[in-house]
């Protein structure tokens, strides 16, 4: 098994979050030094200019990044992508975050009942959220916030002007089990 394969795969599947050294360590089965080995040969194989990838280390945590020096070309598919629609999935993200900021992206999460992870990057990505701040919750994860680019892709002033949300009064929880679709045992 190719371990510098694997530790890129990692790192890309664990986006912005990161991956800290014991978990990357743990998932792996191996040593610091085998660890410091595997991230030098891959901060070597990125540093070719035919690549367009870095490791970096932030805090405890590293991450797979782009490189600096090719943004110019990422703004543009940010530009070209922002003005395609945007999906259901994102659309859903956006409210929350738009109606609920600043939140995380675990209490995005938990509304949604799946991983925004993805989602989020690209919203980020498309410069229509941003980080605003760090919680109080333990790790002190980002919290996000959306931008004025936001506001003008939808035609708002502030958020004060999105759409107010009304409850029917009538609506009552059903507790699951009580539901009129039950499963035949």
């Amino acid at each position: 098994m190719n371990l510098e394969a694997v530790l890129e795969g990692l790192l890309f599947v664990s986006g912005e979050d990161g991956l800290s050294r014991e978990k990357i360590m743990s998932i792996l089965g191996i040593t610091p030094d085998e660890l410091d080995s595997l991230i030098e040969k891959l901060v070597n194989n990125y540093s070719k200019p035919d690549r367009g990838f870095n490791i970096k280390k932030f805090g405890n945590e590293y991450k797979l990044v782009t490189k600096k020096e090719h943004a110019d070309y990422y703004k543009k598919l940010a530009d070209n992508e922002i003005s395609e629609n945007l999906s259901n999935s994102a659309l859903e993200t956006l409210a929350i975050i738009a109606y609920n900021e600043p939140i995380t992206r675990v209490q995005v999460d938990e509304i949604r009942g799946v991983s925004s992870a993805h989602i989020v990057r690209k919203l980020v990505f498309k410069n229509l959220i941003k980080e605003v701040g760090r919680s109080e919750l333990p790790g002190k994860p980002i919290l996000y916030g959306v931008t004025d680019q936001f506001l003008d892709y939808f035609g708002l002033n502030s958020t004060e002007d999105l759409p107010k949300i009304e409850f029917d009064d009538n609506f009552e929880e059903t507790e699951l089990y009580e539901s009129r679709y039950n499963e035949e045992i």
